[in-house]
């Protein structure tokens, strides 16, 4: 068997990967960067790069149907699924290729392609021919998708994310099980492209968020698109020579079954560490057999392993993956010499339409860290200005700010242009600026933004600035 002696060895050369990589090159020569599968990120290849471009399309279906808001008129919206799909498939080659380009672009001998396995703590298995005795190592596998038992009755008309991007045409009928930020994206997507999606959930749950009114506004607002039941009751799922059946009971109590061409699992990713042998490293594991690690140095307790990206299951997000590879390979390639990264201000968004963007502390948090201490202010986007002159005016944007400091927690919200609005409010809580310091930034009129403002000035009403009336709550602050 060859053996290779590295100070770092980096498992998975996704996003997590490639940028913990590039960090350690930095530092040191004597580096391998080991792919199970095949070049090219999750977002590239089956994530955020082809559901957009599907939900591009969409976007666009959709806008023309609404024209008649406007008073232009035109005929019948055609769905073209083969020419729609053909598309979304040019073009996440091209986004995956370039992802391959620079991986190749590595030097050779750091590259080794193969399933990577510990045997001992600094010794890794890779295929059948190769071992490698790493210093340091970095665990960058990323997550795949999680699929329930009953779903997988669906048989061969189950599919998941991954899947839909390689269709060469649109079915007629899909059934979305799990409302989350994958299912709402792609079946309202599918549902504008002319595929008839009825949407499943377990516990009520819809997207990321959090507040009880705004959940209720967006699933309102999704089920006049298409049957969307976040509590559903499930009582079988099958294949037939048809497709796939569901049984459930709807909201009257009527036992009712379906039939499908496809069933979509958008029920959660795992993270791929169950395949690695981790209980030969030597490191502390979660209940789900997971490494436990300090989220800020991505370290696994003491030792010289450290896990970054969609592997830890933290947050599953691209950007927080390629901060998470910069943070764990820096640290890796200057080990002992560990210390903590740049741990952004959290920011999520959700591609539908409307949008949904969560920024800083959800309520939840606000409500765990802060208990009284805080005020909130909202808005409605019903009669929002410029949101009813371009046709998008639903959604609910709320603001959390801290009594007495008055500094700026955390927002949610479902309404337009979220995602921009999202990352105004994610500057803002970096830079740890006061709801009145925000509120004398500029605003142009008329614009969506003005819809923040006012929410800003509903928030700014309820704080109580100075002093605070309760003892100790001033401790708690933004962050806890």
């Amino acid at each position: 068997m060859e053996k290779r002696e590295v100070d770092v060895a980096i498992i998975g050369a996704g996003t997590a990967g490639m940028v913990a990589y590039q960090s350690v090159r930095k530092l040191t020569d004597r580096v391998v960067l080991i792919e199970g599968d095949r070049y090219g990120t999750t977002c590239a290849r089956v994530g955020c790069m082809p559901s957009k471009l599907l939900i591009a399309a969409a976007d666009h279906a959709d806008a023309m149907r609404q024209g008649d808001a406007f008073g232009i008129r035109a005929d019948a919206v055609t769905i073209d699924g083969r020419a729609v799909m053909e598309r979304v498939r040019r073009e996440r080659d091209r986004f995956a290729g370039s992802v391959v380009k620079t991986v190749e672009s590595f030097p050779e001998a750091h590259r080794l392609m193969g399933h990577a396995r510990f045997i001992a703590p600094h010794r890794l298995v890779v295929g059948d021919a190769v071992e490698v005795v790493a210093d340091r190592i970095v665990i960058a596998t990323g997550a795949r998708p999680n699929i329930p038992k009953m779903l997988r009755e669906a048989g061969d008309r189950l599919v998941v994310n991954d899947d839909i991007f390689d269709w060469t045409d649109l079915p007629e009928s899909v059934a979305v099980f799990g409302p989350g930020v994958i299912g709402l994206e792609l079946g309202q997507a599918l549902s504008r492209l002319g595929v008839r999606v009825r949407m499943f959930g377990v516990g009520g749950p819809v997207g990321p968020i959090r507040d009880e009114a705004i959940r209720a506004c967006a699933l309102e607002t999704f089920n006049q698109e298409f049957p969307l039941d976040p509590s559903s009751e499930v009582s079988g799922v099958s294949r037939d020579d048809s497709g796939v059946q569901v049984t459930f009971r709807s909201s009257d109590g009527e036992i009712i079954t379906e039939t499908f061409d496809y069933l979509l699992a958008a029920t959660g990713r795992r993270p791929n560490v169950d395949d690695l042998d981790v209980q030969n490293a030597d490191i502390e594991l979660d209940a789900n057999g997971s490494p436990i690690f300090d989220p800020y140095t991505l370290r696994c307790g003491d030792s010289h392993i450290f896990i970054a990206g969609d592997a830890n299951h933290e947050k599953p997000l691209l950007h927080e993956a390629a901060d998470e590879g910069r943070i764990a390979g820096t640290n890796a390639a200057r080990w002992p010499d560990v210390r903590t990264g740049l741990r952004r201000t959290p920011l999520a968004v959700v591609f539908t339409d409307p949008q949904i963007a969560t920024v800083g502390l959800t309520v939840d948090q606000v409500r765990e860290r802060c208990q009284e201490c805080f005020a909130v202010g909202e808005v409605s986007f019903a009669e929002q200005g410029r949101a009813r002159v371009v046709g998008k005016n639903r959604g609910l944007l709320k603001v959390y700010g801290e009594h007495g400091s008055g500094l700026f927690m955390g927002a949610e919200m479902f309404g337009p242009a979220a995602e921009h609005i999202g990352h105004l409010l994610a500057w803002c809580a970096q830079k740890r600026m006061t709801v009145s310091e925000m509120l004398d930034m500029p605003f142009y009129h008329p614009v969506i933004e003005e819809g923040l403002r006012t929410a800003l000035k509903d928030l700014n009403r309820n704080l109580a600035i100075g002093p605070s009336p309760a003892e100790g709550c001033l401790e708690c602050g933004p962050g806890g």
